[in-house]
């Protein structure tokens, strides 16, 4: 018996690679479609918060305006037209949108603050294919046990937050500072799979 066709790969706009191995656990095909060099000009894809704008509104218009603009350069590229999937992760303690910290110093700041205490971790998923845009949105709560600084400064010199929303990942080291979550671990990872498979769906393609 013949084993069944692969659906056609749709395309990863993100340099994650937590997200490729989630979309692998889930069995997606996928080709990465990046942006050439360090910034984006695109103003939609600025990673800026506006002014008073809620954390739960900055990480949906982050994905959407990545997604967005990676179908605008599959076009320019002359690439086969596919569905597009971004994410976009960030932290909210007390209504405060956290995101990479730009060095050590700001990665053991972080830490700290988020020591001994309960914050969101939000990820938003966007697919787009053409003009049509879907998103969802998973939000999750995580507490830390109170860290210690021998701690934080271990953790901040193996160099594991410097890429990381929060300035940590709870698949790696940090996990042992986790007493408890809520919501998708997934998601707090960098890619909800419940809400990514539903969304893949919507555009045609099987998971």
């Amino acid at each position: 018996m013949m084993s069944p066709i692969p659906p056609a790969p749709i395309y990863l706009a993100s340099r994650s690679p937590r997200r490729r191995e989630l979309l692998t656990q889930i069995g997606v095909h996928y080709e990465l479609l990046l942006f050439r060099g360090g910034g984006r000009q695109d103003a939609e894809t600025l990673e800026d918060a506006l002014p008073g704008e809620r954390p739960e509104d900055y990480v949906v218009r982050v994905a959407r305006a990545k997604a967005g603009h990676a179908v605008r350069l599959s076009r320019l590229r002359g690439l086969t037209p596919r569905p597009v999937l971004s994410a976009d992760t960030t932290l909210d303690v007390d209504g405060v949108i956290i995101g990479k910290p730009a060095d050590e110093a700001e990665a053991a700041a972080i830490l700290k603050h988020l020591s001994g205490r309960a914050h969101r971790v939000l990820t938003a998923v966007a697919i787009a294919r053409g003009d049509a845009v879907e998103h969802a949105l998973s939000i999750s709560a995580v507490h830390f046990r109170v860290l210690g600084d021998d701690e934080i400064r271990g953790c901040v010199r193996g160099g594991e937050p410097l890429d990381k929303a929060g300035a940590y990942g709870i698949q790696g080291h940090a996990a042992i500072f986790v007493e408890a979550i809520a919501g998708s671990h997934s998601g707090i990872v960098g890619l909800p799979l419940c809400e990514t498979a539903l969304l893949l769906r919507q555009f045609g393609y099987p998971v």
